[in-house]
Parts: C-alpha cells; structure tokens; sequence
C-alpha cells in the first residue's frame, strides 16, 4: 500500500476572514481540486476519519491524483473569531468564492475546483455554484458531490440543530454498526457549536432551495444513506428535490449501510470512491464534449481601437499568502 500523503493545516485569506483547512496534494500537478464542506456542528476533520485506513476522503483523493482541500466553514475553526455568529448560506457562499480564490493565487487547480459537501456544507455549495460555473480567479467549477441533505424535511423544523444543541444524535448517526468502534471517540473532537445564523436560517432551506438550485448549471450528484433521518428521499421528496435543477444533469444514490454522517462510517471509503467515480464522469464529459461553434463576426472598421488596450479579462489573482503547518 502507498505511503500515507502529507496532511497540513493551512489559512486562507477570504477577504481579510481567515479560513483554516486541511490540505493533501499529490506529488506532480493534480487533475483538479477536490473542495470538501463539512456539515453543521462539524469541522474539516470530517473528510478525514483516523478510525481506520482506507477512510480518509483526503488521502483517497490524493491517491487518485487529484489536491484535497477540506475547508472549516464560515464560524468554524479560524473564522470563528471574526464570524462568531457564522454568516447565512449567501454570505458564506462569498466567503468560500475569496478564499478558493486565495488558493488558487498560489495553487496549481488542474481541471477546476469540484465541491464534495455534507448535510449544510451542501447548501453552501449549491449556493456558491449559483453564483456562476467560473468559479475563483476564473476556475472553472467541475460539479458537485453531496451527501445527508435534501429538500424536505423529514422532521419538525424546530428540531434541527441550533447554537444550544446538535438535535437528536440517533438521527445524525443512526445504529451503531454503521461505525468503526473509534469513530464516535476520534469524532469528539471534529464536533463544533452551530453558529447563531446558520442555525436560524436552518429552517427556511426548503423555501431557500428552489430559487439557488435554479441557478446552478453544473452536474450535481445526492446521495443519501439507507438511515438518513434528517431529510426525506422517497419518490415524492426526490421529484421536488431534482425540479428546479432543470438546466443541468442530476444524479440521486443511496447509500446502503450508512446514517447520516456517511464520511465517519464505515461506508466512507465506498461513498468517497463513488463520489470520485462522479468527478472522473464529470472530466470525462468536458472532454468529450463536441466543439463550441465560434459565431462568425464582421470585420472591423479600419483604424477601430487604436491606441486602446484590450481589456484584462484574465488578469491575474492578487497573490495571497497560504500559512501552514505539518500536521
């Protein structure tokens, strides 16, 4: 088996926030860049389970040739300080765009970024890939992968998770099994308290999702775990859930022998190599994909534009500074 990549603790600057992560990368260019968004009450760690080998999302990625950077979201880690309130899906959504812009400042992205989310780390990144499939600094957005989020609640909205408790721990972990005997010990220390807005905002999701999901125009893959009990995925729920994704490709799976926190499981290794499987589809389709038509345009009159400068529409990313420390 190959060594075990190099893990580090890096900060982003998004914006004068610092937004700290946890960073594998390959030895030679990566393929792309695989953002990993934790859930509520969570932290980067997440994609990272030390329960056993073979579970990790970061080491995985790395093995397949792709960069691994697996972010604390806005209220989380670093950012708390600034942000001790958190910020909405909206303003997190930003945030994320500045400090993936950051990285790519100093980062060879490969193909793009493509965002493998958890339950609310999955509203933010539908949220930020309805902002446009260009992402940071002109990096473009390959698709995203999420996981233990829907669009209809399967209970009371007054028993989510807010700032004075995570909910009902059964619902985020569902039986026991599901888990290597470590994971509930090692996964102490990812849990984090769910910032004031993020948790007010909870509520509103199935009214907020329509209107993002209809701006997003890359591939989009759900999966939800055979004991997912958060959020509803019969054929009703599904139907709503795929609607307003009308203008891109939508893939829903299940996950069999999982709850809710699929990435602490021991089924972690089966969703992560499924959620590569997807990315590889979504290179595969760029590559394949038939030439755009370029629209003939009439000439220029004589002597039109001189002495003016063509505008910089790729100009370069201010240059940002990445701190790290090994792990």
């Amino acid at each position: 088996m190959a060594d075990a990549p190099e893990i580090r603790k890096v900060t982003l600057d998004a914006a004068g926030i610092s937004m700290s992560a946890l960073l594998a990368e390959p030895a030679g260019p990566p393929r792309a860049v695989v953002v990993a968004i934790h859930g509520g009450g969570m932290s980067a760690g997440y994609f990272d389970s030390r329960a056993r080998p073979g579970l990790s999302l970061l080491e995985l990625g790395v093995q397949l040739g792709y960069s691994v950077l697996a972010v604390d979201r806005p209220g989380y880690g670093a950012s708390t300080p600034q942000l001790p309130e958190g910020q909405t899906v909206a303003q997190q959504a930003a945030t994320l765009h500045a400090a993936l812009g950051d990285f790519a400042a100093t980062h060879a992205t490969g193909a793009g970024f493509f965002l493998v989310a958890h339950s609310n780390g999955g509203k933010l990144a539908l949220a930020a890939a309805a902002e446009t499939v260009t992402g940071p600094a002109g990096v473009p957005l390959v698709g995203l992968d999420i996981s233990g989020l829907g669009s209809t609640l399967a209970v009371d909205a007054c028993r989510l998770p807010g700032p004075d408790g995570h909910g009902d721990w059964r619902r985020h972990w569902g039986p026991l099994r599901f888990y290597p005997p470590d994971a509930f010990r090692l996964g102490r220390a990812l849990v984090s308290p769910v910032p004031g807005l993020e948790a007010s905002e909870g509520p509103l999701w199935p009214r907020l999702y329509p209107g993002i999901a209809a701006l997003v125009t890359v591939p989009v893959r759900f999966t939800f775990a055979e004991q997912e009990q958060w959020w509803r995925f019969d054929e009703e729920a599904v139907a709503v859930l795929k609607a307003p994704l009308s203008g891109t490709k939508v893939t829903v799976d299940h996950q069999p022998d999982a709850g809710h926190n699929i990435s602490l499981g021991w089924a972690a290794r089966t969703y992560h190599l499924r959620a590569m499987g997807f990315l590889e589809e979504c290179l595969l389709t760029r590559d394949t994909a038939p030439p755009r038509a370029t629209p003939l345009t009439p000439p220029l009159p004589a002597g039109h534009g001189e002495g003016r400068r063509a505008p910089l529409d790729n100009a370069p990313h201010p240059r940002a500074r990445v701190r790290s420390t090994h792990r």
